[in-house]
């Protein structure tokens, strides 16, 4: 499993962890617009010279930020996959890691949704992260079910992922309780009628 679609470039010192760290906190909590440089700097306790010799610019703290939240997403999921054999089983696995995941570290939704929200412009760096980032999940998901239905992989792929983010904006906005569970048990559904076909008849 690769790390990214976007390397980090910047290299990890103390500070620079110290600047990433509380970046990624306000970003994810206030919102990218909402956070300028002055107050990542004053909560990492570091200059804004300091934080400028890391990152270069407000926009690359915001790739970094987003580079790590993926890296340490599929540093969690990667354990999860190896330890299911069946392809079912490693779908579930996805749903149950996000699940996971979330209750832990995304208690406002998806880090990468939201930043879209205020990132929707192509030229902006951390837009190819953003869609790569969707991207890797789409097509985790249907390599994941193509032992399965190799015929129709890639439609029940673009499924499962609309139930999986829909799940995510769901639970972001709080639209009702267990929106993870629930698209975990809606996957199980789809998954067992994949798997027989005439179950459905």
């Amino acid at each position: 499993m690769s790390t990214t679609d976007a390397p980090r470039r910047v290299p990890m010192t103390p500070a620079a962890r110290r600047v990433l760290e509380a970046a990624g906190r306000l970003f994810y909590e206030r919102g990218i617009h909402a956070v300028g440089v002055d107050l990542i700097a004053a909560e990492a306790g570091v200059t804004k010279k300091t934080l400028y010799d890391r990152f270069g610019s407000k926009e690359q703290l915001v790739v970094e930020y987003l580079a790590d939240r993926d890296e340490r997403w599929r540093a969690f999921l990667a354990p999860r996959l190896d330890a299911s054999a069946s392809p079912q089983g490693r779908v579930l696995a996805v749903f149950d890691a996000s699940r996971d995941w979330t209750n832990a570290n995304s208690p406002r939704g998806c880090s990468m949704v939201n930043a879209h929200a205020e990132i929707d412009d192509p030229s902006h760096p951390a837009y190819a992260l953003i869609n790569g980032q969707k991207q890797w999940m789409l097509t985790l998901l249907t390599d994941l079910v193509r032992p399965l239905v190799p015929a129709t992989a890639d439609s029940l792929g673009r499924t499962l992922m609309l139930i999986h983010e829909g799940a995510l904006v769901a639970h972001g906005l709080r639209i009702f309780p267990g929106a993870l569970d629930h698209a975990r048990e809606q996957a199980a559904i789809l998954l067992a009628g994949a798997a027989d076909p005439g179950s459905a008849n």
